[in-house]
């Protein structure tokens, strides 16, 4: 494969500017399940052109048929967020109203923002890593963690709430949207990791010190703590009770005993949610399609902001440690070799 490929995959994106458009007016003379029909086509022919991009050499790795239609939802998500608020006009309305609602909530809004700019980031980045066959298996991880962080808040989310009675058949378009990234992470994550070329004494060395020695990695078990505490107080707010309470206990383990090699992975995952969840969770919180009543009051902005932007970087800052500076965390072999 070469470059071409995935530039054809960033130009096969962003036709979904005019098919959208067309789509909209279209829609608005057709029946519910006419609508899924004709969305459920045009994702599979995104797929089939995908293949055509490619026909001379395809590439190995099936994920990079998936990010290319994934690539394709996210601009059809940011244009979603821009139509919401107003910016542009007559791209998403009718299918907003009618095919899925919950959609125009202030967290919808938010998660439609997140995934057609940093999701469809990492999409572009993944699909050229194929395309010049190289490992992406650390932003696949990272992926992996936001897009699953989006469905276990956002699917439940719209079933229960309020608008769990207007549920459709446009809901049906959520089945990939959810199958495909727990397939595709179990791929990911089965990718071989990177392999540490340190000599024997520079990890024996690093993994001699204790915590109280590391003063960085100190610093970072303490702030674990403190998040531990947050997550407990928010205990209304389930996922960060259920999700983030465990991986602070993890990572404090983690931290304090050596040659924990699956560090990496569970910060790297971890990361990647949080940053979803604390993106969606500001803005809905400041957004003006929030509640007056839940909306964060004006003498209070700063230190929400302040707290809720260091929980959201402090996972960030644990999984730059295990990437960047993984000696304490290397198993080494029995005979004195580091894996």
């Amino acid at each position: 494969m070469s470059a071409s490929a995935a530039t054809g995959v960033f130009v096969l994106s962003l036709s979904a500017i005019p098919v959208t458009y067309v789509f909209n007016h279209l829609a608005a003379q057709q029946d519910s399940w006419t609508i899924v029909g004709v969305a459920t086509l045009i994702l599979l022919l995104v797929a089939l052109l995908a293949r055509v991009l490619v026909k001379r050499k395809p590439p190995r790795d099936p994920l990079f048929y998936v990010f290319a239609v994934f690539g394709f939802t996210s601009v059809v998500n940011l244009i979603i967020g821009l139509e919401q608020d107003g910016l542009i006009d007559g791209f998403m309305t009718h299918y907003l109203r009618e095919g899925e609602p919950y959609l125009n909530t202030a967290h919808g809004h938010m998660t439609c923002y997140w995934d057609g700019s940093a999701h469809y980031l990492m999409y572009l980045v993944m699909v050229a890593a194929i395309a010049w066959e190289e490992s992406y298996r650390t932003i696949g991880l990272y992926w992996v963690g936001s897009i699953i962080m989006s469905i276990v808040v956002f699917v439940p989310g719209n079933i229960v709430g309020k608008y769990g009675i207007r549920i459709c058949t446009a809901f049906f378009l959520s089945i990939p949207y959810t199958c495909l990234p727990v397939w595709a992470g179990f791929r990911i994550y089965n990718q071989p990791s990177e392999n540490y070329n340190y000599p024997s004494k520079v990890v024996q060395d690093a993994q001699a010190k204790d915590l109280l020695r590391r003063p960085f990695d100190l610093m970072l078990a303490v702030c674990l703590i403190l998040a531990t505490g947050f997550s407990l107080f928010r205990g209304l707010m389930l996922v960060y009770l259920f999700y983030s309470v465990p991986y602070c206990v993890v990572a404090l383990y983690g931290l304090a005993v050596p040659g924990c090699s699956w560090m990496a992975d569970v910060t790297l995952i971890h990361a990647g949610g949080l940053a979803q969840a604390q993106f969606s969770h500001i803005g809905a919180s400041l957004h003006a399609r929030t509640a007056y009543v839940y909306r964060v009051p004006e003498e209070a902005k700063t230190l929400f902001l302040t707290l809720n932007i260091a929980y959201g970087v402090l996972p960030q800052l644990v999984a730059y440690r295990c990437i960047y500076k993984p000696e304490f965390f290397i198993k080494t072999k029995a005979d004195g070799k580091v894996e």
